[in-house]
């Protein structure tokens, strides 16, 4: 049986600002953050299922060595939350300023053209 995977994680007063900002200034990683305030803790292929695996690992890396994420092996499963506690500690109102500045991307754009679809309906 081969031994669980462990993780290296930085203290949380080793959290330093310029690798936490370095990290949230991609749009990936920024989602992927945005997801796990949404939903807690997840398994760390849903934060992008239709990423290569590598892309995932690199991605999720940088997020857990900035201090900004916990990962912890369960079976097979990488599980990922957001270090929210640690976070606020150091950092008070950061991950929710900088959410609150980036949009989250639009979903579907069906749903555009629907609201699109009734501006025109109420024009004729």
């Amino acid at each position: 049986m081969t031994p669980a995977r462990v993780y290296q994680h930085p203290e949380t007063s080793e959290i330093a600002m310029p690798k936490v900002l370095f990290a949230l200034s991609e749009p990936l990683r920024l989602n992927m953050v945005r997801m796990l305030v949404e939903r807690g803790e997840v398994d760390s292929i849903e934060l992008g299922p239709e990423l290569p695996r590598s892309t995932l690992t690199h991605h999720t890396s940088l997020l857990r060595e900035s201090g900004i994420v916990f990962v912890r092996a369960e079976g097979r499963k990488c599980m990922i939350r957001l270090r929210e506690d640690d976070l606020e500690a150091r950092f008070p109102g950061l991950i929710q300023t900088v959410l609150n500045g980036y949009p989250a991307p639009v979903d579907d754009v069906d749903d555009v053209d629907d609201v699109d679809d009734v501006d025109d309906e109420e024009g004729a």
